[in-house]
């Protein structure tokens, strides 16, 4: 909410409401006074003063080569300035101005840059292109109005290497859609876009030696869907533009039956693998690209030759070589990109290369927890990366077919992803370890994610408004987890939380915050989650309680599972939030499970698109609020840990219970709700 709008009531109601208002939002008129920037420079201080875009009169560079930029990338304002080039430090006109340079200062990284803005003027520098690039992006966030915010940064990224993956060989999507996605990537500085291009589904590479490959006869989903050399080219020119390298996948030997349909060969048999040299030959020239993945994972490997030829040929190529780690073993000079988290062995490989992009799969998260749990990742167990471990990618697969396109960017929450990662990758540090929870309120984890929360909102209100953004706030919602309670595999067994709901109060339990909870992840004990130490056969219950400044029917996000969007989940039976017996209640009233358009579903899952099994693309649940103390007490059962007792039914002890923007800050006032599973 703006300020003009939120002091509106304000300048009705009296000075009486001014007070109440700042009792209850002390640092509003400070907030709105600094930009919400992410991910958030390495140095930042703020001065008393702003920059007024109406005042300015040109823009000083220090060479043509800056001038490219300008049209493109200045903010909004500045773009109809006049461009003149001189030495910004040696002007003789002392009006209101704004200055690029390149430096060669050895203190400011390859990507990163100085920016000062004062009244006065508004100076940036950096060693390289991209380093202004980078300021430049932080410009546009400083803007609010005409003014952009005093402030001196210096800033550089922690790691090298900040990706994103996108799976396009099993669902195909548009270049326009690719380029909306590339746009957010350079906005929030990312610089690898990881192009997956082949898959057991379709092959989407266009090779005009072997045009087969690309027929709609030999493709199971998508059909006729492809990219053209042409196009491959301009997403190339389009990520360069944007300081941003294309890494093309061309999946082998493995992932390859489109290769097998088209050919009539397997990539591993000797005419195979000569059609795959074939193929790096004519990418390797067409495409101005440094790196080729060439995946080599989850396959038999019966040709022993197979990887080593096709890395000896890339290399005689000019390309760098990436491949998937765990994998066939790979030349030393080809960099591994990490994806299981029992994957340690970088840490005594001294020459080897690696990307990290463990537990940095959406496809397998919730929006709420995508969030939390790549804001808590540590890259590598390392603070910052180095010339071996070069930094990490977050990776959009989704195994399962979609209806549309931009399914994609809605089931698996591709843009609040995307602003995790880009903090943590550019910012570095984090958490060791696999971290599915917020951490204890008051901690410094939590105060540390609170604040994220903060400036993700005020992007996703700036910048998303009319795009797909799952994320709503959580770190408000307080929990008791109250447990464990042996159920001896009798998941209907009742206990004392929900047959004496008066009496949970006076018990401590255990504490928890956010919307989405995961008392136990299905990976433990590699994954921590709120439970220390999780057991089988038991039950939980969670409580909490919300005071409402108002009654009404309102909109919340409820479920009690985490639909994968990588395997075969089953859709909930009918009647059931999940295959557990979980149970909610709101005000002692049971709430209804989702009637699932396919309730039960288990045969041909991948095949079928998901239409309402996530709380976050069905329909919100309407919930009655009384005005006041509001009770809510979720059960949740579990049986055996055992995800292979039945594959398409993974066992989850997780809840997910939320108000929606509307519910959370809904009155006049805007007094938002306030959430104490202890409150009389």
């Amino acid at each position: 909410m703006n300020r003009k709008k939120r002091l509106e009531p304000i300048r009705k109601k009296g000075i009486a409401l001014l007070l109440v208002s700042c009792f209850l939002f002390p640092c509003a008129a400070a907030q709105t006074e600094r930009a919400a920037l992410i991910p958030l420079p390495r140095e930042l201080s703020w001065k008393n003063e702003a920059f007024d875009i109406s005042r300015a009169a040109a823009v000083y560079i220090s060479s043509d080569s800056l001038e490219p930029l300008l049209a493109q990338f200045l903010p909004a304002g500045l773009k109809q300035l006049p461009v003149k080039k001189t030495v910004p430090g040696r002007l003789a006109d002392r009006s209101v101005y704004i200055a690029l340079e390149n430096v060669q200062e050895p203190a400011c990284p390859e990507e990163g840059y100085r920016l000062t803005v004062s009244a006065a003027n508004i100076l940036l520098k950096a060693n390289t292109l991209h380093g202004i690039f980078n300021g430049l992006q932080t410009l546009v966030q400083l803007l609010k109005g005409n003014k952009i915010a005093g402030c001196d940064v210096s800033d550089y990224p922690a790691f090298s290497w900040r990706g994103y993956m996108v799976d396009v060989g099993r669902n195909f999507q548009s270049v326009d859609q690719l380029k909306q996605q590339i746009d957010m990537m350079a906005r929030y500085k990312m610089n690898v876009f990881h192009f997956h291009l082949t898959e057991h589904a379709a092959w989407r590479l266009q090779v005009k030696r072997y045009p087969q490959l690309t027929s709609a006869a030999h493709m199971t989903r998508d059909k006729g869907r492809f990219y053209t050399v042409e196009a491959i080219k301009e997403l190339i020119t389009y990520c360069r533009q944007r300081f941003i390298t294309l890494v093309p996948e061309i999946d082998m030997p493995g992932h390859s039956d489109a290769f097998t349909r088209a050919t009539g060969y397997n990539m591993q048999t000797p005419e195979g693998l000569e059609i795959v040299k074939n193929i790096l030959r004519e990418v390797g020239t067409e495409y101005d690209v440094p790196y080729i993945h060439i995946g080599a994972d989850e396959v038999a490997i019966t040709n022993k030759q197979f990887v080593p030829q096709v890395e000896a040929l890339l290399d005689s190529l000019g390309k760098k070589v990436i491949a998937w780690n765990p994998g066939e073993s790979k030349n030393p000079q080809t960099i591994q990109h990490l994806w299981k988290a029992e994957d340690q062995h970088y840490k005594t490989d001294t020459g080897g290369r690696y990307i990290d992009s463990r537990f940095l799969y959406i496809s397998d998260m919730d929006p709420e927890n995508a969030v939390v749990t790549i804001f808590n990742r540590k890259f590598f167990e390392k603070d910052r990366g180095d010339q071996r471990l070069l930094g990490a990618e977050f990776c959009l697969w989704s195994d399962r077919r979609v209806t549309h396109q931009d399914d994609l960017l809605r089931y698996n929450a591709v843009y609040p992803s995307l602003l995790a990662f880009a903090e943590r990758s550019w910012k570095g540090g984090g958490y060791d370890g696999y971290n599915f929870f917020i951490g204890a309120a008051g901690s410094e984890r939590a105060t540390a994610f609170k604040a994220f929360e903060q400036r993700l909102l005020v992007h996703k209100q700036k910048y998303f408004s009319l795009l797909p953004f799952q994320y709503v706030k959580q770190t408000q919602i307080r929990w008791k987890l109250l447990g464990p309670f042996p159920n001896s595999g009798n998941l209907e067994q009742s206990f004392w939380p929900e047959e004496r709901p008066d009496s949970i109060q006076q018990v401590r339990g255990i504490s928890a915050t956010g919307g989405t909870v995961w008392l136990w992840h299905t990976h433990f004990p590699v994954t921590a989650a709120w439970l220390p130490h999780p057991q089988e056969y038991t039950t939980w219950y969670a409580s909490t309680r919300f005071r409402s400044p108002v009654s009404g029917t309102f909109d919340f996000w409820i479920d009690t599972k985490d639909q994968s969007k990588s395997g075969a989940d089953a859709t909930p039976p009918k009647g059931s939030w999940d295959y557990n017996k979980s149970r909610i209640w709101i005000n002692g009233q049971l709430i209804t499970p989702p009637a699932f358009k396919f309730a039960g579903r288990k045969s041909g899952l991948l095949e079928d698109p998901l239409v309402d099994e996530m709380y976050y693309i069905r329909p919100p649940h309407k919930i009655t609020v009384s005005k006041g103390w509001n009770t809510v007490l979720v059960k949740l059962p579990v049986d055996a840990f055992d995800p292979l007792k039945d594959w398409q039914v993974p066992p989850k002890l997780m809840f997910t219970v939320i108000p929606l923007e509307g519910a959370q800050q809904l009155n006049r006032n805007a007094v938002p709700w306030v959430f104490d599973p202890d409150a009389d």
